[in-house]
């Protein structure tokens, strides 16, 4: 048998910054959950999302953050271009780092690209509707 994919792991500088960030992209994280080492939600399709600090994370390994740009990005499909353009101004209005602002990309997706309080890369798609 081969191994599934099953987590996507982060570690976070602060868990209630970061798991602000993600509730206003809809995740359902209790906000009990701000001062906790270790966070997960299982999303649609049971994939699991999960946040750890670097205090946590340190416990068990001689871990250092990345440097330079950043190492991953999520990507999260909105329902249609016009929420693309909202979530990504509600984002950087909530005062996080909008990366690139939306745009339509050359593959058929309204896109852009805004950063979570770690650097990690967000990004926010819907498909273009057909051209006539």
């Amino acid at each position: 048998m081969a191994p599934v994919f099953d987590l996507i792991g982060l570690v976070v500088a602060d868990m209630g910054k970061s798991l602000a960030f993600y509730r206003r992209l809809g995740l359902d994280l209790p906000e009990s959950a701000d001062t906790e080492p270790h966070v997960e939600v299982t999303l649609p399709g049971g994939l699991r999302l999960a946040w750890d600090t670097i205090e946590t994370i340190r416990s068990f390994d001689t871990w250092s953050p990345p440097t330079g740009d950043g190492r991953i990005s999520l990507a999260f499909r909105c329902a249609d271009p016009e929420e693309v353009d909202r979530t990504y101004a509600e984002l950087v209005a909530a005062g996080y780092e909008g990366h690139r602002p939306p745009w339509d990309a050359f593959w058929g997706q309204r896109y852009a690209v805004v950063h979570d309080p770690d650097g990690n890369g967000v990004d926010l798609f819907a498909p273009l509707p057909p051209t006539p």
